[in-house]
């Protein structure tokens, strides 16, 4: 839908990445190897961002570092050329909205997909779908699901997002041992931030 819009696959990824990530500063291999798309495209579609003001060139500075998820030193210094969202940019607010709504639609076809392919107990969403990078799982399913169909509609997905999803199914019985002996991985899921698609068990907290 939105590939329509602007234009371009390559594009649209790159808008998701800056957008999502406003504070990452990235450079043009980095940004080719992380969506997996050919360099010359990035650096045409790039150089294209920055001429609209939508992302801005700018320095590896000392405070930029200690944004630089997983660089490697070597990869911090030296003279390149990084690039990240420009929040100033008049239609940033506009621009960052398109991009959730369209994430949510998508999310929805997501959701539905797995619910006809599953008889679920428990449906809840956690992780990168409340905003939450570095969580467990991004997804919990509890119930009975046909896992090959399951896989191949999440690499779809993960294909849409550019980003990958962890993902974890368990039976009802599983599910079960693991409340009454007050699983870690599980409380830590039902505790905190997430989003309840199905709950048949009233167990969420």
């Amino acid at each position: 839908m939105l590939e329509q819009l602007f234009g371009s696959k390559t594009r649209l990824k790159l808008l998701r990445l800056f957008l999502n990530n406003p504070t990452q500063p990235y450079y043009l291999r980095e940004l080719a190897r992380t969506l997996k798309t050919q360099l010359n495209s990035v650096r045409r579609e790039v150089v294209n961002l920055e001429k609209i003001g939508i992302v801005k060139s700018v320095a590896m500075t000392e405070e930029l570092v200690k944004t630089a998820k997983g660089k490697k030193k070597k990869e911090q210094g030296g003279a390149k050329k990084y690039f990240l969202a420009d929040t100033e940019f008049i239609l940033y607010p506009e621009l960052k909205g398109l991009i959730l709504k369209a994430q949510l639609l998508l999310e929805r076809t997501f959701v539905s997909r797995i619910e006809k392919i599953s008889s679920i107990k428990l449906f809840i969403l956690s992780g990168i779908f409340v905003g939450i990078e570095e969580r467990s799982t991004d997804l919990l399913i509890v119930g009975k699901v046909n896992k090959n169909q399951l896989a191949r509609i999440i690499k779809d997905f993960e294909r849409e997002l550019n980003r990958d999803i962890n993902y974890t199914v368990m039976t009802y019985p599983e599910f079960k041992y693991r409340q009454d002996i007050t699983d870690k991985f599980l409380y830590d899921i039902l505790e905190n931030r997430k989003i309840v698609i199905v709950d048949k068990l009233n167990v969420v907290i």
